[in-house]
């Protein structure tokens, strides 16, 4: 006799599953633009650096840049996006702390990482059947 565990198999809505996938992409989107300008040597993200209470050198923005564009790729990546959205709500909580610090407007740049971050995971709560299971929403 053998047993054998299997995975359930969860029938997705195509809305559910599609909603996901553009939320998901649109912040994938993002995190590869912000990635990507950070790896070119531009002033305005030196610039930007300055203005946030870091160095503007092109090794921090490289670094951060590099980080930026790992994170996307596991967040991307169906057998990694857990890690990823656990890496990005990080980063973005960071970036959120920055803000704070530095005084920036509320709404426009304080809660960009808290809209980014609720995309992230809405996103891949809707696209991903495990994570609905390990967390899932009931109603009262």
């Amino acid at each position: 006799m053998s047993l054998s565990i299997t995975e359930p198999v969860f029938a997705e809505p195509r809305a559910k599953l599609w909603t996901g996938r553009v939320l998901s992409g649109v912040v994938v989107a993002f995190l590869l633009f912000d990635g990507g300008i950070k790896l070119a040597p531009l002033q305005v993200v030196n610039d930007t650096l300055l203005q946030l209470g870091y160095p503007g050198s092109n090794e921090l923005a490289r670094g951060l840049g590099a980080m930026t564009l790992i994170i996307a790729l596991l967040y991307a990546y169906p057998r990694t996006s857990i890690l990823g959205a656990v890496l990005l709500t990080g980063l973005l909580g960071g970036a959120m702390a920055t803000h704070l610090r530095v005084g920036s407007p509320l709404f426009s740049h304080l809660f960009f990482g808290l809209y980014l971050g609720l995309m992230a995971w809405g996103g891949l709560y809707l696209r991903d059947p495990r994570l609905r299971a390990l967390v899932p929403l009931r109603s009262a």
